[in-house]
């Protein structure tokens, strides 16, 4: 592989830090928008392998993991996207990286669940066997762009060709298409939104915001995540497979998930089901459409 390609895949793994929460600064950098605004004590380097505590049931892991993947749904737009109480789905941005997605992917075939995983075009670019991996599981595939830049400071010919240049990469690398996609930083607009659903792509919004970005152990990852949850009953769950604290949690959070009777939902680009038209009087679509 060209030593360049590794090197610009280096670069973009040490920048990115995550797809929501505060823009980047002017004259900042990634490390300073996304660290907490106050400290009362210096912070403690988080342990990827330190225990994780959540609730009882997630203390260490179930006899039969199996049983916690629900339907799969097929969409074309956002309107399609109709999640019912206790169903959730599982992101993973940013990727692929070494080491940190293959343990990832080990842990959801234990448990027999399906993820979307949105890759940023470097990254698959510099680890196609890693994406390709990821394809061969039967997971999702989605693009985030080719360098996860903020697209809200970019002109908008320039963001689409972001865009763009981003899912071709994805999809050279898998050799399947990306056929959703999701803002970096959840940066986003309604001319961007509209161009990205005029382009056979669904935007993969966010319900729940695992923040495993921030410097915490594993444990407050999931325990924040599963409190996120609680509060929303459903939702897609966006998380990063660029962290070693992430692969680290997601054992006790699917064992929390399955203890407290949530399904896992695959969404796949295709047609809806007749059902999904059929409960779309009922129940309300949680992509936001700004």
């Amino acid at each position: 592989m060209p030593f360049r390609v590794l090197c610009a895949a280096a670069t973009v793994a040490l920048l990115l830090s995550s797809c929501a929460g505060k823009h980047q600064t002017e004259g900042g950098t990634l490390a300073l928008s996304f660290a907490p605004t106050t400290a009362t004590s210096p912070a403690k380097k988080a342990d990827a392998d330190s225990p994780i505590a959540l609730k009882p049931a997630a203390w260490g892991r179930l006899s039969d993991p199996k049983g916690l993947a629900g339907r799969t749904i097929e969409v074309s737009s956002l309107s399609d996207v109709k999640l019912r109480d206790k169903e959730v789905v599982l992101t993973f941005d940013d990727g692929p990286m070494p080491k940190k997605t293959e343990k990832i992917l080990a842990t959801l075939d234990e448990f027999g669940v399906k993820a979307s995983f949105m890759m940023v075009g470097e990254m698959a670019k510099a680890h196609p066997e890693i994406a390709r991996e990821v394809v061969a599981d039967g997971h999702t595939i989605g693009s985030h762009t080719y360098r996860h830049p903020d697209l809200a400071h970019m002109s908008y010919d320039d963001a689409v060709a972001e865009i763009e240049k981003g899912r071709k990469a994805v999809e050279a690398a898998t050799d399947v298409e990306a056929d959703f996609f999701r803002f970096p930083y959840l940066a986003d607009s309604k001319k961007l939104r509209q161009w990205v659903g005029s382009h056979r792509m669904v935007v993969m919004d966010v319900q729940v915001d695992s923040k495993d970005y921030f410097n915490v152990s594993p444990a407050a990852v999931a325990t924040r995540t599963m409190d996120a949850l609680r509060a929303h009953h459903k939702g897609i769950i966006l998380m990063h497979d660029i962290h070693p604290r992430t692969a680290a949690m997601l054992p006790a959070l699917l064992t929390q998930l399955k203890a407290e009777g949530y399904k896992v939902v695959q969404l796949k680009y295709g047609k809806p089901a007749s059902d999904m038209v059929a409960s779309s009087a009922v129940t309300k679509p949680l992509f936001a459409t700004n």
